[in-house]
């Protein structure tokens, strides 16, 4: 747990996928246990299943107008995306990608992502997820997000989890969320006082 001389992030947990009996809220209750257990952060889980969020993108971009009028059912998805620290996107792979749900979500936000770091925890049958989260590293890097190297992986996560919803053998799994957060934690802290102490002018 931090002392009284650390302080705590805001970590942002990003369910991607909204398909019909999605495995999804598994996993991510698994990882937002590890992020409370690390002590560091305040965690928000954010569901894009209860984010209406249009496939209509607007003529002007986010990144040419950062303040561009939004449907008012996404007001609390943006707030939410602004007030983090720290992101993590948990992302099935879909047909090689990561779901359509989550582009759009990225797409309609630009200064929400800037100079914050990204990690990633994937699943899926073959790669673990591994397909998503590469072409995910693409597309946060033209933000100007600060994707972190290290991430979580688990290929059949079916073979994995107990129907409790449980870890089999979680020493494993717990290890890689735990490099994960330390990573999130430094790049964190580094760009949120860069943010403050420096505006953005990129």
């Amino acid at each position: 747990m931090p002392s009284e001389t650390t302080s705590t992030l805001n970590l942002a947990v990003i369910i991607g996928s909204v398909r019909e009996g999605r495995f999804a809220p598994v996993v991510a209750n698994w990882f937002v246990e590890q992020a409370q257990q690390h002590g560091r952060f305040n965690v928000d889980l954010i569901d894009l299943a209860d984010a209406p969020i249009p496939l209509e993108l607007p003529a002007v971009p986010p990144a040419m107008e950062p303040d561009l009028p939004r449907p008012a059912s996404m007001e609390p998805l943006t707030r939410r995306l602004a007030a983090a620290d720290a992101v993590v996107v948990l992302t099935p792979d879909y047909n090689r990608s990561f779901p359509a749900s989550l582009k759009a979500a990225v797409d309609w936000h630009y200064t929400e992502w800037q100079a914050k770091p990204i990690g990633f925890v994937g699943y899926s049958g073959g790669s673990g997820g591994l397909l998503a989260i590469e072409q995910l590293r693409q597309v946060f890097n033209e933000l100007h997000a600060h994707t972190v190297r290290d991430y979580v992986s688990f290929p059949r996560y079916y073979e994995l989890f107990s129907p409790d919803g449980s870890l089999k053998n979680p020493e494993e799994p717990n290890g890689a969320a735990k490099v994960l957060l330390d990573q999130l934690l430094w790049w964190g802290e580094v760009l949120h006082d860069a943010r403050r102490d420096r505006p953005i002018a990129f």
